[in-house]
């Protein structure tokens, strides 16, 4: 009886131990069980190891991407991006068949031990890349390979949801309607039927938090002013306006600038706000036709100043 009560007990454990949740990162259709040294990570949807470094990020891809990037799962075309694949294998992983590669990607002297699950499902294509400290034990990579295979994919979540996932709050979106939640931390809103905004055909404000340390004070005017030149479709841009202020118990800085949207040379003006925070900083950009500032920038002006934390 006692070697019965036994058996059955470590059958017990043993299933638990199995039927963990998958846990979801704030926003995404992507979870999995993650290792029990990981944790949720801010800033990007995954996993991280405070300890080690280690981590695993999850990505939405959309689901006409799957055949062109399984095509790029090759060993020659991986090599070609200095990675040595090791294993290549074909999983069962939330219902379809995925492909799980192992090896080792090149970073300069460092070769970093690499697992990457790619998987078809449900109006999606799932990447999920893992990376390990270099040196990490076979034991290490074999549990990572684990919880890469314990993927799961939930239904598509409402606007509603996605924006409450957000870490940031918008207390008035001034009539602008959320179009994209991206990476759970940026949501970009327009004004106007279309569904893909074209060029400058409708105005766009995106709202989006960045983990990452906060350049200094005397550095910020430059740092703004780097951030909007990221922009590739925008061109010959003129600054009206360069400005750091405190608000709200926080500082900011704020670009009013003139462009022109690169491929349509519509005359557009760019409204740029970063708030720096102790842990980050949160950015915010809006973009209007010229012929429609008088109407719009005020409106940008309001969510602007409408932005809060969680």
């Amino acid at each position: 009886m006692l070697r019965v009560a036994t058996a059955c007990l470590s059958l017990l454990i043993a299933g638990s131990a199995f039927a963990a949740d998958p846990v979801f990162p704030p926003g995404s259709r992507i979870g999995l069980v993650p290792p029990d040294t990981m944790q949720l990570t801010r800033g990007i949807s995954g996993f991280f190891d405070p300890k080690t470094g280690a981590a695993i990020v999850l990505m939405e891809m959309p689901a006409e991407a799957y055949p062109a990037m399984a095509a790029g799962f090759t060993e020659e075309s991986l090599k070609s991006q200095g990675f040595s694949l090791k294993t290549r294998d074909t999983v069962k992983v939330a219902g379809t068949d995925a492909i799980l590669i192992q090896g080792d990607q090149k970073d300069g002297e460092r070769s970093i031990p690499k697992t990457v699950l790619l998987a078809p499902e449900q109006g999606l294509t799932a990447l999920v890349i893992a990376q390990l400290p270099q040196g990490s034990p076979d034991s290490e990579i074999a549990r990572i390979r684990t919880a890469l295979q314990t993927v799961s994919i939930r239904p598509p979540l409402t606007m509603e949801q996605q924006v409450a996932s957000l870490p940031f709050r918008i207390a008035d979106t001034a009539g602008f309607r959320p179009l994209r939640v991206m990476a759970g931390n940026s949501i970009l809103f327009t004004d106007g039927p279309a569904e893909v905004v074209k060029g400058a055909d409708q105005p766009i404000m995106i709202v989006a938090q960045s983990y990452a340390p906060a350049p200094p004070p005397d550095a910020r005017e430059s740092f703004a002013r780097q951030a909007l030149g990221t922009n590739m479709l925008l061109k010959d841009t003129i600054y009206e306006r360069s400005q750091s202020f405190r608000q709200g118990g926080a500082d900011w800085h704020e670009i009013v600038a003139k462009a022109k949207d690169g491929p349509t040379e519509q005359p557009v003006v760019i409204l740029q706000t970063i708030r720096f925070g102790p842990d980050g900083y949160l950015r915010m950009v809006g973009i209007v036709r010229e012929d429609q500032r008088d109407a719009v920038m005020p409106r940008f002006r309001k969510m602007v100043d409408s932005v809060g934390a969680r």
